[in-house]
């Protein structure tokens, strides 16, 4: 009995085994089909040869940006935990351990744009529509300081965009310039009497994991610049904090340190220095670049007594809006009280 079903006869069998390669060929599969190749055919040059039609705004980007990316990225771009910071470092590519970013080292903004097309969301990649990718690039674009709050990032203004780090790349000519270091019969086994570790990793905990909230706290400075005094004209507040509510505003602030810090030696990072904030007026920090809605407050004399910046940390862009905080806020009047009470022992 034959092993071959009814419908099958020999002749069918030889015919199918008789079809001739493909050249050059395993004789497997078939040729793409143009709709399939298109849907991987996704790459973007540094130009825009290769972007599709659309547009997206800053505020735009900024909504798409913390329901789809700040779980990993933190709501300003600044990284959470180990994974990667997408804004700030300018400035430290001499340093010993660059913070390397869309900011400060990469190239071209076609490699964002491609990157976030292809890639994003972990785990769900290529689920983004066009105009989400635009307008998440143009958000990440403003959280370097590189657009303004009224930025729309589209096809045709793509080349208007020139990353800070575009003249940092040069072209690769290893094949020419170093060719002659080749060897073109390289050593496979036993190429060493010994192998030994001369160098060791400066960083060791590069690898996102899940319990991101223990891993250790970022403290390399984005930008140098001094910590604030206290405003010689700031508004008299309390004397002395309860030490108490203090330690409660310590943990709170756990949130803000992203992008915040103070006491001795604190830093700008992705937000001003909060030393001396309590009655000292809006946009007081020196250096820091504010944006144009907290700018327009400290013109209009906005001070930051106890009741103002309660309002604020409630629902900052409600309170302000154009605000760069997109942090939504703290929810209980505790903890609102207990952050005030912190940033006021920093300001004595």
């Amino acid at each position: 009995m034959s092993k071959f079903p009814k419908f099958i006869t020999a002749t069918a069998v030889a015919a199918a085994l008789a079809v001739p390669v493909y050249a050059e060929g395993f004789g497997l599969g078939r040729p793409a089909m143009p709709e399939e190749i298109a849907a991987w055919d996704l790459d973007v040059a540094p130009d825009g040869t290769g972007l599709p039609e659309g547009s997206g705004d800053v505020f735009t980007g900024e909504e798409v940006f913390a329901g789809k990316c700040a779980v990993c990225h933190g709501d300003f771009a600044e990284g959470v935990g180990n994974w990667p910071k997408l804004a700030g470092g300018q400035d430290t590519l001499d340093h010993d351990d660059p913070l390397k970013t869309v900011g400060s080292y990469w190239p071209y903004l076609s490699t964002t744009w491609d990157y976030v097309n292809r890639s994003m969301p972990f785990g769900d990649a290529q689920s983004l529509s066009a105009d989400e990718v635009y307008a998440i690039v143009a958000y990440i674009l403003y959280s370097n300081d590189l657009v303004d709050d009224e930025f729309v990032l589209s096809n045709e203004t793509f080349k208007d965009v020139e990353l800070p780090n575009a003249g940092g790349f040069i072209p690769d000519d290893r094949l020419q310039a170093e060719k002659h270091f080749w060897n073109p019969e390289p050593c496979m086994e036993n190429c060493k009497d010994s192998v030994e570790i001369t160098m060791r990793a400066l960083v060791l905990d590069v690898t996102p994991d899940e319990g991101s909230a223990n891993a250790p706290e970022e403290t390399a400075p984005l930008q140098e610049a001094a910590a604030q005094p206290v405003m010689e004209d700031a508004v008299e507040v309390a004397a002395v904090p309860d030490p108490e509510l203090v330690a409660k505003g310590e943990k709170t602030f756990k949130k803000c340190k992203a992008c915040h810090q103070v006491g001795d030696g604190a830093k700008p990072k992705t937000g001003p220095v909060l030393n001396g904030i309590i009655g000292a007026p809006a946009g007081h920090a020196e250096g820091f670049r504010y944006s144009k809605a907290m700018k327009s407050a400290a013109d209009g004399g906005l001070v930051w007594d106890e009741a103002e910046l309660a309002a604020f940390l409630a629902k900052p862009r409600k309170y302000m809006k154009g605000t760069k905080m997109s942090f939504a806020g703290l929810k209980k009047e505790s903890e609102i009280e207990a952050v005030i009470a912190y940033l006021q022992s920093y300001s004595q």
